[in-house]
């Protein structure tokens, strides 16, 4: 076999491979898990009267993507120009771009974009942002834009709501811009804040005359916090899809929700309190996100995974509860941030009971800008 072949073809396992004869380090998404993480926060948002708008940074997936407009997402929610490409041309034309998009480059780019996306909007919270749309965009072909407001998370967005409105007075008066509403990204227990800043926004608003059809509030974390903001048309989550560690200690599922394991092969036991998994840092995300390890083994309770190298993930076992599993054997590791991971792979599997039922490539895989 020629060798450019068996690389492309290698190790990804057909339809029907058992999870123990893949290759290792590799992610692998419980079909079930994900179809009914899908479900239960459509139905959760569908009952709030919100729309739901899933980012897809976690999954980066236009399949997956399709499952999510097929259970009733109303479109989706990209972060770069480059990502929102790549899910226009798997034929999405509903992207909001929750992102500042500065300079000559990108704004070329995101005005070709916006000619072949039927409903494609932005976000700015600068007269900056907004002065170089303006000059990008004209009155044949405008472009939606979105004040994205700072409610607690300290981030991006406007400090204000009377900056939040004189902002979109800038945005109305340009001939090429559409004021589309005002978005957000909470800090994690914040939606009294976020309702308390959207209710004064809108008021303000009001009483200039501008309307503000939508009101884009987000997160995974305050996902079924969302009925606790009212003024808020539509959430946005991307984690929930896939559920990660960081998920399960904030109370948003249960271990039994999480849809994305990263099999690894133990590949050194050189003491006794120590083994070595194939699984380093190009293949679990660096991110602690307030954990002390990098990750939680599924059934050797007190394992911890103390440190990564390129190739290679240590981990303590002097607290393991139970004999740990050797040299040769495959163990399921739960990551910290799943959405990071996802950007480490050309492809993800997909199984069912242990059984491979898929191979997807990440389509969105490194549209970094």
């Amino acid at each position: 076999m020629p060798t450019e072949v068996y690389i492309m073809n290698y190790p990804w396992p057909e339809p029907g491979t058992p999870l123990d004869q893949i290759a290792t380090p590799m992610p692998v998404i419980d079909e079930d898990r994900l179809a009914a993480n899908i479900a239960r926060v459509q139905a959760y948002c569908d009952a709030q009267g919100k729309a739901f708008r899933p980012h897809i940074k976690t999954h980066k997936i236009a399949a997956v993507a399709r499952q999510q407009i097929e259970a009733g997402a109303v479109g989706l929610n990209c972060q770069k120009v480059t990502e929102a490409e790549v899910f226009a041309d798997a034929g999405f034309d509903d992207i909001l771009i929750t992102y500042n998009i500065l300079g000559p480059v990108k704004l070329a780019r995101l005005k070709a974009l916006n000619a072949r996306v039927s409903k494609l909007a932005v976000v700015a919270d600068s007269e900056t942002t907004v002065s170089g749309l303006a000059l990008t965009f004209d009155a044949e072909r405008p472009l939606t834009v979105l004040i994205e407001c700072d409610t607690g998370a300290k981030r991006c967005g406007v400090q204000t709501p009377e900056q939040a409105v004189a902002l979109a007075e800038k945005i109305s008066a340009a001939p090429g811009l559409r004021f589309g509403g005002i978005m957000t990204y909470p800090a994690i227990g914040g939606a009294e804040a976020v309702e308390e800043f959207m209710a004064t926004t809108m008021s303000l608003l009001s009483g200039k005359g501008i309307e503000c059809p939508v009101r884009s509030s987000g997160g995974s974390p305050d996902l079924f916090s969302a009925h606790l903001v009212p003024s808020a048309t539509e959430h946005r989550a991307g984690t929930y899809v896939y559920n990660d560690r960081s998920m399960v200690r904030a109370g948003h599922c249960t271990p039994d929700d999480l849809a994305m394991h990263i099999l690894a092969t133990v590949v050194s036991k050189p003491a006794a309190d120590r083994a070595v998994l194939d699984c380093g840092s190009k293949a679990l995300t660096s991110d602690l996100l307030g954990f002390s390890d990098y990750g939680s083994l599924v059934g050797f309770e007190g394992a911890r995974i103390v440190s990564l190298s390129e190739e290679h993930a240590v981990v303590d076992l002097s607290g393991c509860a139970v004999p740990f599993a050797e040299i040769g054997q495959i163990v399921q590791v739960v990551p910290n941030h799943t959405c990071v991971v996802t950007n480490l792979f050309d492809r993800m599997v997909f199984h069912r009971n242990g059984i491979v039922t898929r191979v997807e490539n990440v389509d969105a895989r490194g549209t970094v800008w």
